[in-house]
């Protein structure tokens, strides 16, 4: 509602209308803004390069995961075609007497989403992590065989 167009011209009613227009953007930002979980998520995604190789038999996913024990890796399969690599990497306990200079490694929680091809078997999967490298090995189910005519018998009458 605007003031001015009803003839009310004052300083206090210049602050209400400045209050309630931007109470109304506020509103609009809250409602269209991403979540915190969604943006915590994307940068996790982001931060986390990985590798996609097509085998003969299988699918690879390979993944750097430095200074990461198997216990801060998990590899999942969702709704029954999406892979998930999740994890985190955690600070270094500080020893006493000494103090980081400079940190650049990254640390925090890590994400990544692929959708798996149709032919995927996934009740074959294996996941090994060697020399800080995640390799996530997904077997290809066999080609369907192809359907053989049916012959029917035809009987004369």
């Amino acid at each position: 509602m605007d003031f001015r167009l009803m003839g009310i011209d004052t300083p206090l009613f210049h602050t209400l209308q400045h209050l309630m227009d931007a109470a109304g953007e506020d509103s609009d930002k809250s409602i269209n803004a991403p979540s915190r979980n969604y943006v915590r998520d994307a940068k996790a995604m982001a931060a986390t390069p990985a590798d996609v190789k097509e085998c003969p038999n299988s699918y690879v996913f390979v993944v750097d995961m430095p200074g990461l024990k198997s216990g801060d890796i998990k590899v999942q399969v969702e709704d029954d075609n999406v892979l998930l690599i999740s994890g985190e990497r955690k600070r270094e306990e500080e020893k006493e007497g000494a103090k980081y200079i400079r940190m650049e490694r990254r640390i925090g929680k890590f994400m990544r989403k692929f959708t798996l091809p149709e032919n995927a078997n996934i009740d074959a999967i294996s996941a090994v992590c060697e020399d800080g490298v995640l390799t996530v090995t997904i077997q290809k189910l066999p080609p369907p065989e192809p359907k053989k005519p049916k012959t029917i018998e035809v009987k004369i009458a």
